[in-house]
Formats: structure tokens, C-alpha cells, sequence
């Protein structure tokens, strides 16, 4: 019987255990416990934080403290106009001053999406929750700070979610375990879906740049410009920024490294889970493409025009469509629209235009779950490599052997991993072709604990709450191991912020990718550089594999 695996049963009772009354209890009083063990000590010690509003360009701003009294937390706070009425599908707008003191004391409401509490593997504390809305430009800050005058490094971290989904009221992105280590710690919305990519040729043609698509990213930009050009209220430092962000959040990553937009802006830049040169969406869809499908959803819609589309309610812009046979679905996202983005990633990093910033990029380990394959057999495996590999079939199954299928399902896996190390590997050496700064690769491999986690193992987003050093925001069962290694990870996250460098007292080397050929940092269970693959006669076949 294999015990790792937990029928579906367990899992929801797992995770609907505690109500979410309950579950916000148990977060605090884990809070105040976990807050003794690390650098919370000191901060605890050290005080409360921030006194009276601050005041930022559009008027004064009054916190609430963190669960530790050294923290002061702002939430909610607007970056720009709200984008609705005629500035739904526009750039962001400057924010309307106020009068008096707003309290930034709650949350906003999130980017328009579907609601769901979760969805395996994730869980509660991986989802959004709570209200959504078009009016949805804001921010959240986390400070250590006592004083305006410090100038402490600030960290930007941009939510992932297919670019449909997520937000940055997300328990786990949680900024007060990260801000205890030293930073300035600020989530953001962004528009997302139908409301932050949509591209239509009366889109493009009332645009004084002659753009359209990019509305979420051009929110990414806004929100960091904001904070450049705020932070120091609230004792940051606008000169040391760094962006961050996994999946969806990586991506943006790489946009805004590559958008002359974002020019000044960041001095580093974090992608989780997001650089590979296998990558599809790498190459960026074109302006031309993303209009034609935005005139087809119009039309879909039964709006003859933009200002049709404009009168609609957002919901009834989000309501479902139904599927037309034959016809290919509507994808959302990114676009090379010529202004905030000239060029693809790749093409702007290949011709030396990029932002260029040091860079600490990584990958987990069970991306596509514990097993992506688990009815593999040792005839699948054979016939699954000569479809893919043609003639060069006998030189992977010679590298990956499988007699049995109990070896095919392993070497299945292996591979996978392999692969994930060397594609992100030859990213950052395309990287180096034409940058000056350096760049740290990773590999998570840690399993969160709880139900299934034989089945999902080191699953796509679960090294965020390590890396934020937000597990308090979650009920799965850690121990004393859990908390060991989101101190070690999250210290790297804050060392990077400070100096552009994960390394510090303390902490097992983690060598640049100029520094180490062919080697990633392993982080989790064991924490140390590793080879990329096993043999060099792997890497050098996986390099043939991925460069075709």
C-alpha cells in the first residue's frame, strides 16, 4: 500500500478543517510562535514601527501594525486611478489625490476572476479570496522600518495565476516574514484576463503610442514606478528595488526586464518558475494576432464597436462565451505591441537591450506533479522516445534505460528534471551572451507536507511560502525541518534584494552560473550546488534536444 497517497475524502476534510474563522486563529497564534525563532526576535525587541501617517504624492496614508508589533502593514493602497468607465483598456491613470489621512487598513477588492477557496494542489492559502472588482489598482506594504529617513532595499513581488487569476492579497504572499529580514516588502494587482489583455484595432488606433494588450503589464510598470517614487515614505529605498514573481509573476519579470518602460526602475529582478529556452510563450504574440481575436470576442459580445464594449458591465464582459465549433479559444496575455514591449524577451536580451539587472531565476522539481507520467511502462517509454527522438532514440534510452516499467516511470521522472535544469541552464547562458550582470539558477525540491503530497510532491508554486518566509499563513503540518529551510531560502530572497547577491554569513555557497558551469543550487531538503544533469554526455544530448 503506499502511503503517501490519501483518498479524496481526506483531502477536503484536510483542507476545510478549520472554518475560516478558525483558520485566521490559527494562523496568528502560529504566527507568535514561529516569531521567537528567527530574526523576529530581534525585531520584536526592537519596538514598534513606522509613527503617524506617512505621506506619499497623492496625500497621507495611516498603517495598522503587523502580528508583530515591529511591523506596520499598509494595505490597499491605490497606484493609480481606477480603470474603469472610459479607462477600462487604457494605460493606468495617475491617482486622484485625497484630503485627511486614508487608513490602508484592509485590502481592496481583487482584479476581476473566478473566485474558487481551492484547487489541488492548491489550497486555501494559495488561492484569492474575498470581493472582486474592475476598480483594483492597489498595493500592499510591509515595513520594518521606524523612521521615514531609513533606506531599507525594497522587494516587489508580482502574483503569478495564467495571467486570469490571483492577487496580491494572497495569504502565502504574505509580506511580514520577509519584511522581518531587513526589506520593504510590496505585493500589487494587476488587471488580468479579458480587462488587462485585450487588443483591438479602435484599441490601438485612439493610443497615442499605437498600442493595445498590455494593460496588466503597463499596471506592473505603474506599480513599480509608484513605488520607486514612494517608497521612501515608508522607509525604503527607491534606488534598490527588486522585482519579483513566480509563474505568471515571472513572466512579468522578464517583461518588464525587457520593456524600456521599466528603465531605472529595479536594480534585480526574481523569476520563479519561469525561464527556460523550451518556454512557448517566450516569443510573445503579435499585436496583429491579438487584435483579430479582440475583434472576434466584440463580436462575440454583440458589440459593434469599443464604445459598445465600453458601455457593457464587467460582468457581463466576463461572463462565459459560448464555445463556436472549430473556432480556437481566446488566450489573454502579453503581446509584442511595439511600446512596452518592442520585441519579444529573447529578441531584446539577444540584441543587449534589456534592463540589465542581476538576475536569480529557478524551477521545482515536480512542476507538473510527483509522477506527470504514472501509467508509463517500459514499452511506452521505448516507443514514447522514438516519436520524439527519431534516430537519436537509442542514445536517450541509452542515457534513460528502462528494463521494467517501475524504471521507466523513474526515468520518466528523471528526465523531466533533466531537462527543466539544462533548458533553464542554456536560458542563462543566452542571458550572459549579452549581459554584464550576473545570474543564479535554483532547483526547489522540498515536498509540502500534507495530504497527496506523494502524488504532487514539489508541485509548481509551493517554494512561494518558503521563499517569502510566509508559512504561518498556512495549517499544513510543518515541523521543525519546514521552518529550517524557509529561513535558508528566505534569507537568500533578502540577501539578493540588499546586494544583488543570494550569499551571505551563514549559508551554503551559492555560486553564479559564470561562476560554476553547468551546475544549479539545489535548495530544500539538502541545500548545495548541483550538476545540471548527471553526466555530461546528458547534458550535451539534452543541449542538441533543446536548441533544435
Amino acid at each position: 500500500m503506499d502511503n503517501t497517497r490519501i483518498d479524496e475524502e481526506d483531502f477536503v476534510r484536510f483542507d476545510r478543517k478549520l472554518s475560516r474563522r478558525s483558520r485566521l486563529a490559527a494562523v496568528a497564534m502560529m504566527s507568535v510562535t514561529l516569531w521567537s525563532a528567527s530574526e523576529g526576535t530581534q525585531a520584536q525587541t526592537a519596538g514598534p514601527s513606522l509613527k503617524g501617517p506617512v505621506r506619499v504624492q497623492q496625500g497621507l496614508l495611516s498603517g495598522a501594525p503587523g502580528r508583530s508589533r515591529a511591523i506596520t502593514v499598509f494595505k490597499g493602497v491605490p497606484f493609480a486611478a481606477p480603470p474603469v468607465g472610459p479607462n477600462r483598456w487604457r494605460a493606468p491613470q495617475p491617482g486622484a489625490p485625497w484630503t485627511g489621512t486614508k487608513a490602508a487598513s484592509s485590502f481592496s477588492p481583487s482584479c476581476v476572476q473566478t473566485i474558487v477557496e481551492g484547487k489541488h494542489p492548491w489550497s486555501y492559502e494559495f488561492m484569492a479570496h474575498g470581493e472582486v472588482s474592475e476598480d483594483c489598482l492597489y498595493l500592499n506594504v510591509w515595513t520594518p522600518a521606524r523612521a521615514t529617513t531609513e533606506r531599507l532595499p525594497v522587494l516587489v513581488f508580482i502574483h503569478g495565476g495564467a495571467n486570469v487569476e490571483g492577487s496580491g492579497s494572497i495569504p502565502i504572499y504574505d509580506g511580514e516574514g520577509l519584511a522581518s529580514k531587513g526589506l520593504v516588502v510590496v505585493t500589487v494587482n494587476y488587471r488580468m484576463g479579458i480587462f488587462g489583455f485585450l487588443a483591438h484595432p479602435e484599441l490601438t488606433a485612439e493610443s497615442p503610442n499605437h498600442a493595445s494588450g498590455n494593460y496588466g503589464l503597463l499596471d506592473q510598470i505603474a506599480a513599480v514606478r509608484w513605488v520607486h517614487d514612494n517608497i521612501t515614505a515608508f522607509g525604503g529605498d527607491g534606488s534598490r528595488i527588486t522585482i519579483a514573481g513566480q509563474s505568471a509573476g515571472a513572466q512579468a519579470v522578464h517583461n518588464l526586464t525587457a520593456s524600456p518602460l521599466a528603465n531605472g526602475l529595479f536594480h534585480a529582478a526574481i523569476a520563479e518558475s519561469g525561464s527556460s529556452v523550451a518556454n512557448p510563450t517566450a516569443a510573445g504574440r503579435t499585436l496583429t494576432d491579438q487584435e483579430q481575436d479582440g475583434v472576434r470576442f466584440a463580436s462575440a459580445k454583440q458589440a459593434s464597436s469599443l464604445a459598445a464594449l465600453r458601455a457593457l458591465s464587467w460582468q457581463a464582459i466576463f461572463a462565459p462565451l459560448t464555445p463556436t465549433p472549430g473556432a480556437s479559444p481566446f488566450r489573454w496575455g502579453p503581446v509584442v505591441d511595439g511600446y512596452a514591449l518592442p520585441a519579444s524577451v529573447a529578441q531584446t536580451f539577444a540584441a543587449g537591450r534589456q534592463n540589465d539587472v542581476p538576475t536569480l531565476t529557478g524551477a521545482n522539481a515536480d512542476e507538473n506533479g510527483a509522477s506527470p507520467q504514472p501509467t508509463a511502462t517500459a514499452a511506452s517509454w521505448t516507443a514514447q522516445a522514438t516519436q520524439r527522438y527519431g534516430a537519436e532514440a537509442s542514445i536517450f534510452l541509452g542515457l534513460y534505460p528502462a528494463a521494467t516499467d517501475a524504471e521507466a516511470k523513474a526515468m520518466q521522472n528523471a528526465s523531466a528534471r533533466d531537462t527543466s535544469r539544462v533548458s533553464m541552464y542554456l536560458w542563462a547562458l543566452d542571458r550572459e551572451k549579452t549581459a554584464k550582470t550576473k545570474t543564479y539558477t535554483y532547483y526547489w525540491n522540498h515536498v509540502l507536507p500534507g495530504p497527496e503530497a506523494g502524488i504532487y510532491g514539489a508541485f509548481h508554486t509551493s517554494e512561494v511560502p518558503y521563499a517569502l518566509n510566509s508559512l504561518s499563513q498556512s495549517d499544513r503540518p510543518f515541523v521543525d525541518a519546514d521552518h529550517h529551510i524557509a529561513d535558508v531560502m528566505s534569507s537568500y530572497w533578502a540577501n539578493f534584494a540588499k546586494t544583488g547577491d543570494p550569499n551571505g554569513a551563514g549559508l551554503p555557497h551559492w555560486p553564479a552560473v559564470s561562476e560554476q558551469p553547468a551546475t544549479t543550487m539545489e535548495i530544500g531538503d539538502h541545500t548545495g550546488a548541483i550538476p545540471v544533469a548527471g553526466s555530461q554526455a546528458k547534458v550535451a544530448f539534452l543541449t542538441k534536444v533543446l536548441r533544435k
